[in-house]
């Protein structure tokens, strides 16, 4: 592996850790509160971070990742914990979950990082691409999550 892969995993693990130490104290009644002004909560953001990732990767190799049932009718794009017509899986599962993504990432694609595949519609066309993305998005809700906790 290369070592700017290792890099790649380091930020990939970093962002992780930082996601479930910021929301290590959470209850389960804060991660389903949705403040005033806010179309999710923190369980949704947490859910959506771990099918995200799974979703790009799947998208690109057009191989199917095995992911808990129900994850995309509650964590997909544009879903709503106000949809939600069962219950999701717990605080713990999903911390449980996410912990071991980065892992998991790492030992299924590690070594497949640079392998071009057909360009998805905003042009990666390699898992490395996929995974800088996802880290971004990652970032950004950690914002969210941060922004809903001041309003908790």
């Amino acid at each position: 592996m290369f070592k700017r892969h290792e890099v790649l995993f380091n930020q990939l693990q970093a962002y992780r850790d930082e996601t479930l130490q910021l929301v290590g104290d959470v209850t389960e009644e804060m991660a389903d509160r949705i403040p005033a002004g806010f179309r999710n909560n923190i369980r949704w953001n947490l859910g959506h971070i771990y099918l995200d990732q799974y979703l790009w990767i799947q998208h690109l190799t057009k191989e199917t990742i095995q992911m808990p049932d129900g994850f995309q009718e509650w964590f997909g794009y544009g879903t709503s914990p106000a949809d939600w017509q069962t219950n999701p899986p717990s605080l713990e599962a999903l911390q449980e979950l996410l912990k071991g993504q980065p892992g998991h990432i790492r030992d299924t694609y590690g070594e497949r990082l640079e392998e071009e595949f057909p360009a998805t519609e905003m042009g990666m066309h390699t898992i490395e691409q996929v995974l800088i993305r996802t880290i971004f998005h990652e970032g950004m809700h950690i914002e969210a999550i941060k922004a809903i906790r001041r309003f908790l």
